[in-house]
């Protein structure tokens, strides 16, 4: 284009340059050297009565053109640059093939097995300054139909939000945890999408699988004699097998630190019963607790359960995360933990970590104070709005925060699959997502997912806008493709992963934190993400 438009301006100069050389009567001079080195420096004598720079005017005309049409063409290239930069910026390229190839080999996984953590050195409770790790595994599914596998996925997250909503109510109502009863279902005939952490436990040491759960209050393991147990991988742990189980009195700090408890022989009981049939029955206790081959603690109390069922999902028990006394990093004193979500239906593992710090490009946000002191397991954070193709969305920023009673905020949680949003929230987000995807094949609406897609005819990379959490500093967590569209099926179904929460409390799923390090330093009281740190 450009060599076109310069041959079409200099054909037009070489029209122009000879009439005003031949033409004009008052121009003439005098020169030793031949007409057609005229573009050598040389001294000419003009007439008086000329205009000593008419004929350099001449001569320079053709070049001014030429100049406009460079300065057009450059500008019409920055014009094109900014459009590509700014598709760069507020759009991605998804490769929804290689997530759906793992969609098809999920089914013929198997758990991975793994070696009893080897003896290593013994750590003192209380101390904070020795990193501590586990290995951190997705659940592997035995469903047979990966839509049947995502439908019970999503019963599962609407029960756990209903749950965690229920938690903030009752928290708010003023009763006791004695008159609680809390919507629990059993989980055995279900596989969700759960991270385990591979946990040793006594001495000598057994190993067991256990949900890292971020909101539970307590560390549950299922225990012999057992009168009712879900079925788990490993052996039951038999607590007269161990040289170091020991059964907490009923006056220690941590029988009282229970929401709920009881007394028997002098030994402390736990027991909690639902409405909904869920119940489990324990005794507290202080066992070792080995972190591979990192270290081991000792005197770590947990909940030793007999009796129970609803709590569990296949699995030996739930490791507590959350800001509660009795939760594994209160217990030993830990100043941060830090997390890693590999892909739900990957064969991969991460770790879960005590005491490390965060990864120096962590992009750094606040964790939130609810006014209820009742509410401050939960990790609040702030964020302040939800940015989609480059563009704020108009959400009040009273949406995220936490009311003067306590109610509403947005929490992280590491059993929640996908984000849950209030409604004027959720709203706006679709409809931003759905006018930039305008363009895509659209699926019928699948449970609880109202915008959903299908690629099974499409090849190639697919163009979608990008989306990104705002937090009050300003900084933005920038999201990937696979955060915020989640297969539902093995022919090609992707839907928008979020959903609209049934109570006012927003929460973040584990579908959004995938790919990156979360890290909760609790002495400062941030969270850090850090992208691509698996």
């Amino acid at each position: 284009m450009l060599i076109f438009l310069l041959f079409l301006n200099r054909k037009q100069a070489l029209r122009e340059e000879t009439p005003h050389f031949l033409s004009n009567p008052t121009f003439s001079f005098f020169t030793k050297t031949p007409f057609s080195s005229l573009t050598s420096p040389h001294f000419y004598n003009f007439p008086f009565n000329s205009k000593p720079n008419d004929n350099m005017v001449q001569m320079q005309r053709p070049f001014l053109p030429t100049f406009f049409i460079l300065v057009l063409l450059f500008c019409f290239s920055s014009v094109s640059n900014s459009v590509r930069d700014h598709e760069k910026e507020n759009y991605q390229f998804f490769d929804f093939s290689d997530s759906l190839q793992k969609t098809r080999q999920v089914f013929s996984a198997q758990t991975p097995q793994h070696e009893d953590p080897m003896p290593a050195t013994t750590i003192k409770m209380y101390n904070s300054s020795v990193v501590l790790s586990f290995s951190l595994h997705p659940r592997t599914s035995v469903q047979n139909d990966y839509s049947t596998l995502t439908l019970t996925r999503l019963t599962h997250d609407l029960a756990r939000v209903n749950y965690i909503n229920s938690k903030v109510e009752f928290a708010l109502s003023g009763y006791t945890y004695s008159d609680l009863e809390l919507p629990l279902t059993s989980g055995a005939s279900k596989r969700v999408s759960e991270y385990l952490v591979r946990i040793g436990v006594g001495r000598p040491v057994k190993s067991y699988y256990m949900v890292i759960d971020t909101n539970t209050d307590l560390n549950w393991l299922q225990c012999q004699p057992c009168v009712a147990c879900n079925p788990q991988a490993d052996l039951i742990f038999d607590p007269s097998s161990s040289s170091t189980y020991r059964p907490i009195s009923c006056s220690s700090k941590e029988c009282g630190d229970l929401p709920i408890s009881a007394c028997s022989g002098g030994t402390c009981h736990y027991q909690v019963r639902s409405g909904y049939g869920s119940y489990t029955v324990g005794d507290l206790a202080t066992e070792t607790v080995w972190f591979g081959s990192s270290g081991s603690v000792s005197g770590v109390p947990f909940v030793c359960t007999h009796d129970n069922v609803g709590l569990f999902i296949a699995t030996a028990g739930l490791l507590s995360l959350a800001q509660a006394p009795l939760s594994l990093p209160s217990l030993i004193k830990a100043t941060s933990f830090s997390y890693c979500f590999v892909d739900r239906d990957s064969n991969s593992s991460s770790t879960l970590e005590f005491n490390s710090s965060p990864p120096s490009d962590s992009i750094i946000a606040s964790m939130v104070r609810n006014p209820n002191s009742k509410l401050n397991n939960f990790y609040y954070v702030d964020i302040v709005g939800i940015i989609v193709g480059g563009m704020k969305l108009p959400i009040p920023e009273s949406i995220f925060q936490v009311d003067r009673d306590g109610r509403g905020g947005i929490i992280l949680d590491s059993r929640t699959d996908v984000t849950w949003l209030r409604p004027r929230a959720y709203n706006s987000l679709r409809d931003a997502f759905v006018k930039y995807t305008s363009e895509l094949p659209l699926a019928g609406r699948f449970y609880e997912f109202e915008t959903c897609y299908n690629f099974s005819s499409v090849r190639g990379l697919v163009r979608v806008p990008t989306v990104s959490f705002l937090f009050a500093s300003g900084k933005m967590l920038p999201l990937k493709p696979n955060n915020y569209l989640v297969r539902v099926d093995s022919k090609g179904t992707y839907c928008f992963a979020f959903a609209l929460t049934p109570g006012t409390l927003s929460v973040i799923g584990n579908v959004q934190q995938q790919g990156m390090r979360v890290s909760f330093d609790l002495a400062k009281r941030q969270l850090g993400f850090s992208l691509d740190k698996c």
